[in-house]
């Protein structure tokens, strides 16, 4: 019988910069401990420092390299789906450690693309708390809002499930410097640009997007 997850997701948000290797270490000893019963699912919000990390389709031209033929800034091999992402000051990555052999309020038990949807729905709940409409796009991964004429991604989503356990998760730009996405080709999209709640107009903190993904969190996931 498929159980139903009954308690809430440990919820937390580190202070400062997170250094990426950490990060993975973290999320592999909770992950550990969740498939072992001895540790509760987590909401972890952070905050790295920059840096680019590859999914496994990542495409190495898409890194774009400088005359010392080395990247902008340290890259990393995530093991999540997608390619390559951005991640900096001002981007609040939240990451996902949850059974998914368990239902997670409207996302069914053992269900990953119904997962990878739920978290864009909870994205674009968040979003419109700061009355900012995101949008899904057939074949491009991600959370996109449209700016004038152009459409640009504003949310991007990667996730590893490792025996029904999610980790990995999403990002968020709220006031990251967008030019550090100049040495990469997001997520393999070279058409569309990048944007954020900063640069539409949206004068948020991390401390209040966080706030807006809590309350919204319950909208999609109970």
């Amino acid at each position: 019988m498929l159980k139903l997850a009954t308690t809430a997701p440990e919820w937390r948000v580190e202070p400062g910069l997170t250094d990426y290797e950490t990060a993975i270490a973290t999320m592999q000893a909770r992950i550990a401990a969740i498939k072992a019963g001895t540790g509760a699912e987590m909401i972890w919000l952070v905050e790295h420092p920059p840096l680019y990390t590859a999914g496994t389709s990542a495409k190495p031209e898409d890194l774009k390299l400088g005359d010392l033929r080395q990247a902008r800034f340290p890259t990393h091999a995530a093991g999540r789906g997608g390619q390559w992402t951005y991640h900096g000051p001002g981007q609040r990555v939240v990451y996902c450690m949850l059974d998914l052999n368990t239902k997670h309020g409207r996302v069914p038990a053992q269900d990953v693309r119904a997962f990878v949807h739920g978290l864009e729905d909870w994205m674009i709940a968040t979003l419109a708390e700061f009355g900012v409409k995101g949008e899904t796009r057939e074949g491009r991964v991600g959370i996109w809002v449209v700016n004038g004429k152009a459409e640009q991604k504003i949310g991007a989503i990667g996730v590893r499930v490792s025996r029904g356990v999610s980790w990995h998760g999403m990002a968020l730009n709220v006031h990251p410097d967008l030019s550090h996405f100049s040495g990469i080709v997001p997520c393999g999209i070279s058409e569309h640009g990048v944007t954020s709640l900063a640069a539409l107009g949206v004068a948020a903190s991390l401390a209040e997007v966080d706030a807006g993904l809590a309350q919204t969190f319950r909208l999609v996931f109970g």
